[in-house]
This record gives C-alpha cells, structure tokens and sequence, in this order.
C-alpha cells in the first residue's frame, strides 16, 4: 500500500493516512478540540544564550508582552515551547535572551503554522528533532541504521519518513535524522520482527527524496543513500572521521556602509577544516537592542532602520557541526534620513510557467518621456542624430503607458533589459552597467520610476522579470568596487574627446556637464600624471598605433585586461581564446565587457548587494546574463542562494520558491551537448553540484571544469515526461535554482519540427525541461546563430507560436514580432549604422494611440495605431493561443509524452496537483495529422474548434489542422476539470 502511495504521490497528504503513528510514537503537544496549537522547538547551540524566550502572536492576534515566556529544555541543542493559538492558522514569532538580544528573522519575523516547527539558524522546518523514533526502543527484534548524504540536496534538516516492511508508516513528515559527519546524517530504527523498511528523505517544509516516487527498500542493518544509490550492509561512513571540534577562522575585512536608513556589511570569507556553513551577525545599537541574524554568503543588508543611528556589527562564522568562531573585528555604520517610501510591491508569486513572457529592450519600446532621452557619444556617428532618434528613448514611463497592450496580448510577464546605470559608449541595452546600486536615470522620470513600473505591472496583474548582468561591468569598471584611472592628455588631438575635470560633477548619464555639454561627461574618468597606486604598465608612453582620426594612442589609455589597469583580485586578466575551454568562464568577451572575478568574495558581495535592492522592490524575477561564463559552481554555492535568502527573508518561503531564474547559457550549436562539453551546455547549469571541491571558490571553479565536463557522466531526469499517461510528482531536490533559455530550440527554430524534435533530444539532460524559456529569435540573434531577425513569413511564425504556445516550456516573444517588425534586419549593428534600420528599432510608433485591456488576450478599447497593430493576423493569433494555454493547466504546466503518439508535431501533456484537485489532460497536434493510442477513454473536447470526440478503444485520430492551425483534444474529467471546450473566436490561423 505504501508502495502504490508513493507512486501515486508519496508527498500528498495521503501518505500519513496509510496508517498512523507505530507504537511508541508520541506527537509533541497535545491538541485541546477546537484550539490549534503549535510546539515551536529552537536551536541552541549556535546561539549559546543563558536563556530562550519566545515572543509571539497568533496570526490576526495581539502579540506576547516583551520579552515573552521562557522555552524549556526539550533534548541536547534544543528548547521549545507549546503554545495556543485557538482558532488561528498560526503565529508570528521572534526569540531572545530577555536581556535585549533578539533573533528576528532580519526583521522580518517568523512566520510559523502549527504543530511541530523547528526553527534552526534562520530556517524553519517541520519535524520533532527530540521524538523517539516509532518503533525505537529496548524491545527485540531487528533494527537498521541509516546513513543519508546530504551533499547533493544541501536541506540544513533532514527527516526520515519510513515503515517496516508489511507495517504502518510513519507520520508526515516523519522523524529528524541527526548530524552524523560532514556530509552525512543518520538515524537507527527498531524494526521489530520486520526485515527491512521502505523510506523517504525530505526536508521537513515540503521537499522530497522519494527515489522518483519509488520509495527506498532498505534492509536490516547498516544502509548509505547518496545520490538515490542504495548500499546495503555498508561500511559506516563517519567511522574514521573524528568529531568536529575545530571552530572556523574568524571573519575579516568587516565592512559596513549606510544610505539613508538601511546597511550593507560584507566580510571576507573565513576558512575551516571541514568548511564554514554560514555566519551570525550581531548588530548593536538603536532602540531595539541587539538582534542576531543568520546568513549563508558573506554579505548582509538591512533596510527600515532608525534615522541617524549609529550601529555596531560583528560577524561569527559556523561550520556544520555548529562550532562558532570569535566575533570579528566590530564595523560601524551611521544612517542617514529616511527617503519618502515608495508604495513598495511584493512579487506576485505562483507557478512561472502560467506566465508567457514579452521581452522589450526598455530604451527601444516605447517613449513616455522625452526629456530622459539622450543619444550620447555615438549619436552622430552611429547616423541616430539624423533620424531624430537616440539611442535612450524608450522609458519606464512609456513602458507604463502600454501595459495594457501587452496584457491584450495575453502576456502576463515582462523581461526588460538590464535597469542599473550604465556608462559606456553606446549602452542604450543596459549591459554596460557601472553603478549597480543606481538606477539609470535615462529610464526613469518623474512619477515613473522603477518601483513605479513595477507597482504598476503587478497592479494588472503582470510580472516583472530583470534582466541582471553578474560577469562583467562596464569597461570603466564598476561604481563602489573599483573605477580605473586612464591616461589622457588634453592635447589640441585628445581635447573633444578628454572633459575638463569638474569638481563635484558626477556622471549618472542624464545629467549634463555645464563646462562640455556633455551628459556623457569624462573627466574623472583619465590623468595625465600617473595616478597613486597605478599597476597598469607603461603609463602613458606612446604606441605605434593611430585611431581613427589619426591621432597618436597611449599605452593604459583603452582599458583592457592585460595591460594592468584593472586589479588581478577584482577582475579576470585576460582575452577568451576557446569558447568551450575554461578560459570562457575567467577571461573577456569584449573590451566594453569588464570581467569580474566572481570567485572573490568582495566581487560577489558587491553584486549580492546590488542585487538584493531590487529583490526589495519585489520583482518576481531575475533573467541572467552571460551566466555560462561564471562557473556554476559559483552560482550554487554563492548567488543563487544568495537570491533565495533574500526573497525569502523579505517575502517568504513561498515567494521564494516562485521567483524565477532563467540563465542565457551561450550554446549556440545543433547539438545536444555544446561541442561535447557540459560545463559550456545549458542543461548543466540546472543541476546541484555532483561532488565536492576545494572551499577556495578560484580553484573550485579549475577543478569542476576539469573534472565534470564529460556528457556520458551527467545526470538525467523524467520530471518533463508522463509516465504513460499519468502525471508524476518532479524530483527537484537536485535543481541548482536556475532555469536556462532553451537555446538548442531556438538555434533549431528555422523550422518548428526542427525545433521540437531537437527539443526533445535534450529534454532528459535537463533537471525539468518544463521550465525552459523557450523563442525563436531575441535581441541578439535568430535562429542558427543568425544576425538578423526571424524572416520565414507569417505562416512559419504561426507555427512556431503554436508551438512554443503547447509544447513545454514558457512561451516568450521578442518585442514586434507580433508584427514581424524589422524581419530580415540586422539585429545589431552597433554605431556603424542607425537603430532605425536594426532589429532594435524604435517599437513606438507603432503602438502610439490609446489602449485599454478588459483581460488577458482582450482589449476592451483601441485607437490610432495601437489599433492597427491590435487587428494584424499573428497578433489575433498571439491572442488566442494565450487564450488557449491560460484555460489548459496542462499546456502550462505539464508533462509530456510521445509514447503511442504518431505524427510530426504532436504529444500528450498532463497536469495534476492532488492539493488544489485540478486534474488536466491534453492531445496537441501542430499543424500535421496525429493518432493517439493507448490514452484514456472518455470525452474528449478540441479547444480549437469546439468538435467533441468520444474514444472508448483508447485510440483517437486527428486529420492535419494545417500549417499555423494546430488542435487541442482536452479530456473531459468533469466538475473542476471539465474540458473548456472552444476556446475564443476563430481567426486567421487557429479555425
């Protein structure tokens, strides 16, 4: 019975009901009727306070009198506390030494349900870390001891969920598993007259190991399960390890800076024998005390502080045996005044693949706001003078304007190009970015900032996804980590080009110098004389070389990453030599493309940084540029959680797991492993990392390069395929937190088979292929690496959109194509010719007018060009395939098989979520005919035209809909799953 359970979704709510607690088993707090209660147990040993006090308040209810009611002693390392919450669903939470030390989650509380939670450095868990196992005791009989690795999975709490053989299960979610060695954690179960046990793993807050819904057999004795391997009557694993009693390093370099009323701290990583797991930072000063706050990299920020505050921070570091360092050296930080709060926005949250996504290079889209617009140093040269149009000329504020247009296309996501102030010759695409901490201001206007256009998209119900840059800054360095000084000489050759110093002036790109003219303003940027500290070699000494103009050039006068200019600690030394080799992901793409050094810890603590302020603001999430060129072992060990920390702390567990991070992994090939390499692969940046290396993140990233780059040893996933016909709960425990562009469909999308079956080929290579974001062309390249935009007619982009629109993975759009706008142009050109003539052409004037969205896929009123461009064939088509997919879970969310399907294009997708009891099954068919075999019997309505078929063979056939045309069989299952029938009016394509 068990068995079937878990097959069936060993992690619903079904699971505890196979059968109740064996016996022995005691819950931990008993339930009065009708009063919810909730036994909170707290972890003591990274604390090492004198006492525990648990200050709370029942969600909707008045809060406990500071500093609360003690916790007692409930086992080693833990105190709790039972509490009662009467008819509330939980409680509100904070805990303290009653002598003005507090650990309030940063601020933000916990947030805690009922029953069982363990809250543990900052992580709250479900699962009595002092129960007595089921069945445990002194009695006869056999037992076994379990051994789990925790390496792969990385959950801080482990809980093992299992039953004796023939017997009942534990309950949900089973019993906390105790550390055991680095790596490792362990529980000993009695199994009575039993000879084995079926088990589970999982993390106490809804995670599983469920060996793919298979369970684990386990027998008597000693077992090992790492990596879903079983070894039975193992050695012990931790027997030759001594115990952990070495505590970290202390943390250095403590740094702390204020603006306005919040606080970045950052430190140096500190160091352990068996490797550091996170830090405690103590602040100090203010009304509130001091307040203790647990975080995994090595940087903090905090926001909502006391105005012109003084306070105090030290910093502890933790291994995971829970051994604390000293505290560090203090770091103080004054705030300032508060700012005027903007009416702030949290990220709308759910499932991101419900959400089709719009892609618009903000300064190109839609102008609302002249006076931001700026052409810069290449407005006459790239030919933008002439045609009165500057490279920044889109804004938010125009952005803003059209939300509604994008709604009535049926888009519930927006990804804009990168938001931090750039500073370069020609940075309109925003991936020059120089102040990450700074919004560019050629983007913003007055009542139209960024949180405005966020406030405003979430308000219709759109999200927003920020396009970030963690590889690389601007060729000017990057603000608040390092600048670098060149040489120049204001000359009768150099003076247009080298800006008289203005004391006090401050380049933000708007703004312009009084003395030049120029909002491109230079004049901090270069020195004559060789500046203090100059490592750049040669200054100023002149070179064989001419430019353009015929002028002399100097040595350290461009920067580059050989010269010098740029220090060997914060940024990479050298030119990409071999795209697959390990250099792509150390070394230059271009010379406007500073490349940092992610694998130190200042770099990443900078972006962390920078990067957390916009989380505040509550985007819902993060586009990735260039991520194939950082290792990914620096993204799993410090930005991705980073992101998660931080989502989570301001929004929320829930919030956390819906904000969404789709990489752009450079594989521009056919093939399914880029030239044989995993590392340069998209699929690879989706997976957790396979095995340990040093903790010195430089030589970490050397020896995943080195050692995991062979396809034959990568893992593989079923979480994109049905298993037959049914729907199978995922297995995300080794998911690395970033989803990736599907780059081989869109390299392969001169034709939509092409694509599909491509598509296909990589789909077990992913960790879950459903959430890939999938086009076919961007602001970059077309299909086949092509430099100009999709031009293969409307019929082929009807196709392709039915395509994208039911096949798995989130359908996305480069901004025109709903028109075809600039098809066959040159996507990029830089200042060699006008933008007007690129793929990034001004999109405006074609959506100038009024428009007002009754809904997704509908607008309620339109006129002037807006109109026009409303009623063209692909956008009625656009339209509708949203239609479509927004009223089929499956085609949103599901899995897929080809099994007992014939046809070129055509699957089986299948949705089900036991929780909310949606239930959803779909036949698809793009543009070939298509006979289904072997599916369920039952009715069977075509979203498409509304036709009803009835199968009772398990066999259903469909004639060829026709090129753009495509059907949408939806199995009719009844109440809350009945099968929508048609679907909208019929148009130009789906008829």
């Amino acid at each position: 019975m068990a068995l079937s359970l878990a097959v069936a979704g060993c992690l619903s709510a079904a699971l505890p009901a196979a059968g109740a607690s064996l016996d022995g088993a005691a819950p931990a707090a008993a339930t009065a009727a009708g009063d919810n209660t909730a036994t909170v147990f707290y972890y003591t040993k990274t604390r090492n306070w004198a006492a525990y006090n648990l200050h709370w308040a029942p969600d909707g209810g008045s809060w406990t009198t500071a500093p609360g009611t003690g916790m007692e002693a409930a086992c080693t390392d833990w105190v709790k506390k039972t509490v009662s919450l009467g008819s509330a669903a939980g409680l509100q939470a904070t805990f303290n030494t009653g002598q003005g030390t507090w650990d309030n989650n940063g601020g933000k509380n916990y947030a805690l349900g009922t029953g069982v939670v363990t809250v543990k450095d900052g992580v709250v868990a479900h699962s009595d870390p002092c129960a007595t196992d089921p069945g445990t005791g002194t009695g006869t009989g056999a037992s076994a001891t379990v051994y789990y690795s925790t390496t792969t999975v990385g959950w801080p709490t482990v809980n093992l969920h299992w039953a004796p053989t023939g017997g009942a299960w534990t309950t949900a979610p089973g019993a906390g598993m105790d550390p055991a060695c680095t790596g490792w954690v362990k529980k000993t179960v009695a199994l009575g007259s039993a000879a084995g046990l079926a088990a589970t793993f999982n993390n106490g807050n809804g995670t599983w190991d469920n060996n793919n819904g298979r369970n684990y057999a386990l027998g008597s004795g000693l077992s090992t399960v790492k990596d879903t391997k079983v070894t039975a009557n193992a050695a012990d694993p931790c027997a030759a390890v001594v115990p952990d009693t070495t505590a970290p390093t202390v943390p250095a370099g403590l740094r702390a800076s204020a603006t306005d009323v919040s606080t970045v701290v950052t430190w140096d990583a500190a160091t352990d024998d068996r490797g550091v797991t996170g830090y405690q930072v103590t602040r100090s000063g203010g009304a509130k005390g001091t307040v203790v706050t647990s975080v995994t990299s090595t940087v903090l920020t905090e926001s909502a502080l006391e105005e012109r505050t003084a306070y105090t921070y030290t910093v502890k570091a933790v291994d995971a045996a829970g051994n604390l360092s000293a505290a560090s050296a203090a770091a103080l930080a004054t705030t300032g005044t508060r700012p005027p709060a903007p009416a702030g926005s949290a990220p709308l949250g759910g499932d991101p693949r419900k959400d089709p996504i719009y892609f618009v290079l903000t300064a190109r889209f839609n102008d609302g706001d002249s006076a931001n617009n700026r052409g810069g140093g290449q407005d006459v040269k790239s030919g933008n003078a002439a045609n009165n149009d500057p490279m920044f000329r889109g804004d938010f504020k125009g952005l803003v304007e059209k939300l509604d247009y994008v709604k009535a296309l049926g888009f519930s996501a927006i990804w804009i190009t990168p938001v931090v102030l750039n500073r370069s010759d020609y940075d309109y695409h925003g991936y020059h970015g120089y102040d990450f901490y700074k919004v560019d201001p050629r983007l913003e206007s007055a009542g139209a900032s960024y949180q405005d256009l966020i406030n405003a998209a979430h308000a219709k119900g759109v999200k927003i996804y920020q396009d970030v840059v963690y590889n690389h800054s601007s060729r000017w360095g990057a603000k608040g980590l390092f600048t670098p000084t060149v040489y120049g000489v204001r000359d009768v050759q150099w003076s247009w080009y080298y800006d008289e110093k203005q004391a006090g002036f401050e380049y933000d790109g708007l703004t312009v110098d009084p003395k030049s003219g120029k909002s491109y303003y230079n004049g901090d940027m270069w020195s004559t004389a060789e500046p203090a500290g100059n490592t750049c070699v040669n200054w100023g000494a002149a070179t064989q070389y001419k430019s353009a103009e015929g002028y002399t050039i100097y040595n350290c006068q461009w920067p580059n990453p050989t010269s010098g200019m740029f220090p060997k600690a914060l940024f990479h030394q050298c030119w990409i030599g071999n795209w697959e080799g390990e250099e792509a992901r150390s070394c230059w793409i271009h010379e406007d493309l500073a490349d940092f050094n992610t694998e130190n810890p200042a770099v990443q603590n900078y972006l962390i940084g920078a990067y957390n302020k916009y989380i505040d603001m509550g985007v819902d999430g993060f586009r990735v540029d260039t991520a194939v060129h950082i290792p990914r072992v620096t993204w799993n060990r410090r930005f991705l959680p980073a992101i998660q920390q931080r989502v989570a702390q301001q929004f929320g567990a829930q919030k956390a797991d819906d904000f969404y991070v789709f990489g752009e992994v450079g594989s521009f090939v056919n093939d399914k492993w880029n030239r044989g390499s995993a590392n340069q692969s998209a699929q690879y940046y989706t997976w957790k990392e396979s095995a340990t290396y040093s903790a010195d993140d430089a030589t970490a990233a050397v020896q995943q390069y080195t050692t995991d780059n062979d396809p034959a040893k990568q893992p593989t996933s079923t979480n994109a395929f049905l298993n037959g016909n049914l729907y199978h709960a995922p297995d995300r425990s080794r998911f690395s937190g970033m989803n990736v562009i599907d780059m081989r469909m869109h390299m392969n999308f001169g034709d939509a088979n092409n694509a599909f079956q491509n598509g296909k080929d990589s789909d077990d290579s992913y960790n879950d292929a459903t959430y890939n974001v999938v086009y076919v062309d961007s602001h970059d390249f077309g299909p086949g690496k092509s430099s100009t935009r999709y031009a293969g007619g409307t019929d082929a982009w009807a196709e392709n959109m039915a395509l994208m629109w039911t096949f798995r993975g989130i359908p996305t759009l480069y901004y025109g194509s709903e028109i075809e706008f600039q098809a066959g142009k040159q996507i990029d050109c830089g200042p060699t010719c006008p933008l007007a003539g690129t793929g990034r052409a001004y999109y405006g004037d074609k959506i100038a007018g009024s428009v007002t969205a009754s809904d997704f896929s509908k607008a309620a009123t339109a006129t002037g060009p807006v109109a026009a461009t409303l009623d063209s064939p692909l956008v009625k088509h656009l339209q509708r395939l949203n239609e479509i997919r927004r009223a089929v879970p499956a085609l949103q969310m599901g899995q897929y098989s080809t099994e007992g399907v014939s046809g070129g294009m055509a699957f089986k997708r299948r949705y089900t979520d036991t929780a909310t009891g949606v239930d959803s099954f779909a036949l698809v068919a793009v543009t070939g005919a298509a006979t289904y075999a072997g599916i369920p019997n039952g009715m069977y309505k075509d979203a498409v035209t509304g036709e009803v078929k009835t199968v009772t063979n398990g066999q259903l056939p469909v004639p060829a809909p026709g090129k753009g045309n495509m059907r949408v069989y939806v199995l009719d299952l009844g109440g809350s799953n009945a099968a929508p029938g048609k679907v909208g009016a019929a148009g130009p394509y789906l008829k």
